[in-house]
């Protein structure tokens, strides 16, 4: 069964903003998209500032965490903030790839093929519970999430930008999963992982759901648009131009190849996992306010960036290992330059 939606979001409230925010830094401009995502998702700081670099580094997103920790209004209450066209695939057994990017289909009234656009030609897709789908399907997102396009009856078709993917998947259910290929999870920037809140934030959502939030209307919760898609690549292209000393390229290097040299590690990372690094410690830099990263920068997205890029050798696991502790432990070893 197929079960997907597209929408944009269409509000006066932007004729104020169109212009402004590419005269504001990027520190000032994700303070208030995170203002508004506030509006909706209560605590979850890190969670948010973590799709936040994603985003600012034109990467997609993979969240886990069990249901009911807020992954898919996280994401709609962002797609709205920045005002960009979000559509939603709910992935089952049966989900073709056709159902993912679209087919050609014949026009009796004209006798010609019309293309009819699947539901990843949007902004922001959800890609919720992608671990359900069989490989065919999973891999219709490959070329999507790598070059920006899809092909359909040997036909390339381009989709709009900016285009990012967040995928959501339950770390604890794996009955009729398909695990995820490595060459698939490679494609997403960050794995972030979704806690649930803290006490003091779970008893606001308690509190906010009795004053009559519903998240099914995040128009009604009072969420605006603060950016437009061409803000946002403006502030991308702002990120890239973030300064990278020789001793920060190198501390990036060192940390990647420690992994390919661990006794606890099977398949290390590969350079793309330092390309990753490097682009979201550029972002999280913008996001602080500097126009140069730091060696603190690399070494706190170091996690999300790699945890789903290398696997542990059987060894590890039996002994009661996982990823995040082998790293750590890798992360940890190697010299911070000064």
């Amino acid at each position: 069964m197929v079960s997907a939606r597209c929408y944009t979001w269409n509000t006066s409230a932007l004729d104020t903003v169109l212009s402004a925010p590419l005269l504001m830094s990027v520190e000032t401009i994700a303070q208030n998209i995170r203002s508004e995502v506030a509006k909706a998702i209560v605590g979850q700081e890190r969670t948010i500032e973590q799709t936040l670099v994603a985003i600012l580094a034109n990467g997609h997103v993979l969240l886990e965490g069990v249901p009911g920790v807020a992954k898919t209004l996280l994401v709609r209450a962002l797609a709205r903030t920045l005002n960009l066209e979000y559509g939603r695939i709910q992935f089952t057994p049966d989900l073709m790839p056709s159902d993912v990017i679209g087919t050609n289909v014949f026009n009796p009234k004209t006798s010609e093929f019309e293309l009819r656009k699947g539901p990843v030609f949007v902004n922001v897709l959800l890609a919720d519970e992608i671990n359900r789908t069989p490989p065919k399907t999973q891999a219709a997102l490959l070329e999507a999430m790598e070059e920006r396009r899809v092909t359909i009856d040997g036909e390339p078709h381009l989709l709009p930008p900016p285009f990012l993917v967040f995928a959501t998947q339950n770390p604890l259910d794996f009955e009729g999963t398909y695990p995820l290929p490595e060459a698939q999870l490679d494609r997403f920037l960050l794995k972030v992982l979704v806690d649930y809140p803290t006490e003091q934030a779970e008893l606001h959502v308690l509190r906010l759901h009795h004053s009559g939030f519903k998240p099914q209307n995040l128009e009604e919760a009072g969420i605006q648009p603060v950016v437009t898609a061409e803000n946002l690549e403006a502030m991308q292209r702002q990120v890239q131009e973030t300064t990278v000393e020789d001793k920060v390229f190198n501390y990036i290097y060192e940390i990647v190849k420690a992994t390919r040299q661990s006794n606890d590690i099977l398949v290390g990372a590969s350079p793309r996992a330092g390309i990753a690094l490097l682009n979201c410690s550029k972002a999280i830099a913008a996001l602080r306010g500097r126009e140069f990263v730091i060696p603190d920068d690399v070494k706190e997205l170091a996690l999300p960036v790699l945890r789903h890029r290398v696997i542990l050798r059987p060894e590890a696991e039996v002994e009661g290992l996982n990823v995040d502790r082998v790293l750590s432990s890798v992360i940890h070893a190697q010299v911070v330059p000064r």
